[in-house]
């Protein structure tokens, strides 16, 4: 959801969804009378906007786009009404005869569909509605044609590429700019901007959705991974590691292969087909498996850094955000019906507790519980027991959650818990969902022995608390526009010399710093002292010590915070002691 319209009532969420639909008919008029003979597709409302699809008489690049805003302004000023009329099929497929597209959305409607076009002047277009009632309705100042792409049509390769303008539209100026506003502030934090201009990262063309990380971020991965990898050996998980190939069969039984199979890489060996593993569960479930399991040994937490690759469209990808090979902080746990109530509250305080070191307190995160999907596994009575447990673990943690009505995963309901990012936006992060199928008899049968010495199947506990590493990492760059906490920071402290004759000087309170446990580098290079400072600034690192003459005879530092607080002198011990406190509350402030 937007994050301007998440505070809007349902009535205005309504009233804005229309004005967008509306901008987007009042768009493909202006096309059509700007390029005639053009083909014209679909033009819905989506979020933050509209977009239309059009077959066009020739290219069109970002500089018309104003010209086709200028037209759109012409057809507002001339306060046209939207009319609806309903037509036979007969009629529709007569008065769009030249327009290809929307003669194939006819032939697809249900013989009983009723089939409505809306006019607004000369313009008709067949649409099902709603619309505002007049032009006079869209505010000439309060839309804008974002930029266009290539778009299949309905999303096949095989069909013609189609081109597509995207548009924003809101009720009033103020919004457009605010609007306008929140999205140059999301470009100066994207996250791939600020991964090459502090050298975190990179990502081949010829190899889409591998990351290559270099030692900036592969450092703040490294420290994300050994903070969670100690979180949760106190919380009473053991680690293990699966293999990164297994075989179809594994697969098939786990029912991914039916219902996964065109997101998982395959290979062949020895005439036999394995897959690359998109994701972790069948092999923690074969770690289970592997020895008879008691009732005294549960609840089991199976943890994994498991290294997981999924075949994602290269449309889709994004930075580090959608890729093809990512990392999960993933963990299983195997447990009893009774048990889950407990398990989940358990899981959330981890969550929480996790959560509050990135500065995501819990007035920035919401829970979104969801319930039993029309398509799915199992039986009514077993999604009743999962569902009420996962609710009952909900009151005994005190969440509140919204409810997400047919929205849980095949096999098991499930809790989502979404993080709000500095700029409003969300971004749904950890999860836990109740599964009673995996370890089914008719899926892996998973077992344990009892207190009645009979076999029983445990129930399985699917949870992670930051997703993928890579996702997560991303959502914090932009979050902190990389001005990373200093508990986080690649580089916690640069040593600045004024001059050359110092430099020994700035050496030994860096290696100071480093014997303390911290990192900490000396900048030793040629340029000037003001350029080493806009360099530290630039790599965002959080403090920057100056040091000459007058600091080297009292061994003090003359500290500069990246925040731009004014520059003060400390002893170097006095700043050891303060920057311990600091990292080990995990502070997100300095």
């Amino acid at each position: 959801m937007s994050v301007m319209q998440k505070d809007m009532t349902i009535e205005q969420k309504e009233r804005l969804e229309t004005i967008r639909h509306s901008t987007s008919h009042v768009m493909a008029e202006a096309v059509l009378k700007l390029f005639p003979g053009s083909k014209v597709a679909i033009g819905p409302s989506i979020e933050n906007g509209f977009y239309y699809d059009f077959e066009l008489t020739r290219p069109i690049t970002q500089e018309d786009l104003p010209v086709i805003e200028k037209e759109m302004r012409k057809i507002l000023s001339s306060n046209k009404e939207f009319q609806r009329k309903e037509l036979s099929r007969e009629e529709a497929r007569a008065m769009f005869a030249d327009q290809p597209y929307k003669l194939e959305l006819i032939d697809g409607l249900p013989e009983d569909a009723t089939i409505s076009i809306y006019n607004q002047g000369d313009f008709t277009d067949l649409c099902r509605g709603p619309h505002v009632c007049s032009t006079k309705e869209i505010n000439a100042q309060s839309f804008k044609l974002m930029k266009t792409a290539g778009a299949y049509w309905r999303g096949d390769v095989e069909r013609p590429m189609l081109t597509r303008i995207y548009g924003t539209a809101w009720e009033k100026p103020a919004d457009l700019k605010a609007y306008l506003d929140m999205l140059a502030e999301a470009e100066r934090r994207d996250h791939r901007k600020l991964g090459r201009e502090m050298d975190l990262f990179h990502i081949d063309e010829d190899n889409p959705g591998e990351i290559f990380w270099h030692p900036n971020g592969w450092m703040i991965y490294s420290i994300i991974r050994d903070y969670v990898r100690e979180k949760i050996r106190k919380d009473g998980y053991v680690e293990v590691n699966t293999p990164f190939v297994m075989p179809r069969s594994l697969w098939e039984r786990s029912g991914h292969w039916a219902k996964y199979k065109e997101n998982m890489f395959i290979t062949e060996s020895e005439k036999r087909l394995f897959a690359l593993k998109p994701m972790n569960c069948p092999g923690h479930v074969e770690i289970f498996k592997s020895r008879l399991r008691s009732y005294k040994d549960l609840p089991l937490r199976m943890a994994e850094f498991g290294s997981c690759t999924r075949n994602e469209a290269s449309g889709a990808l994004h930075g580090i955000m959608r890729v093809r090979g990512f990392v999960q902080d993933d963990a299983h746990i195997f447990c009893t019906e009774e048990q889950i109530p407990s398990e989940v509250k358990k899981f959330c305080h981890l969550l929480k507790d996790i959560y509050k070191d990135f500065g995501f307190g819990d007035d920035k995160i919401s829970v979104k519980f969801s319930t039993r999907p029309e398509l799915r596994v199992g039986d009514d009575a077993t999604w009743d027991r999962a569902e009420a447990a996962l609710a009952e673990a909900c009151t005994q943690a005190g969440l509140e959650y919204t409810l997400q009505p047919g929205e849980g995963a095949f096999y098991g309901p499930k809790l989502e818990f979404t993080l709000v990012d500095a700029l409003g936006r969300e971004w749904q992060c950890g999860t836990i969902q109740a599964d009673f199928q995996l370890p089914a008899p008719d899926r892996l049968n998973a077992e344990y022995v009892g207190d009645d010495n009979a076999k029983h199947n445990p129930v399985m506990l699917h949870r992670a608390v930051l997703g993928s590493l890579e996702r997560f990492i991303g959502i914090l760059i932009e979050n902190f526009a990389g001005a990373f906490p200093a508990w986080l920071h690649y580089q916690q402290v640069a040593v600045i010399p004024v001059a050359p004759a110092f430099n020994d000087y700035a050496q030994k309170v860096a290696a100071s710093l480093e014997e303390a446990g911290f990192r900490a580098e000396a900048d030793l290079s040629n340029d000037r002292m003001n350029a080493k400072i806009r360099l530290a600034q630039t790599q965002k690192i959080p403090y920057m010590l100056v040091v000459g003459e007058k600091e080297e005879a009292d061994q003090a530092v003359a500290v500069r915070f990246r925040d731009g607080r004014q520059q003060q002198v400390m002893k170097l011990a006095d700043f050891t002691a303060y920057l311990q406190e600091n990292v080990s509350k995990h502070s997100v402030e300095l």
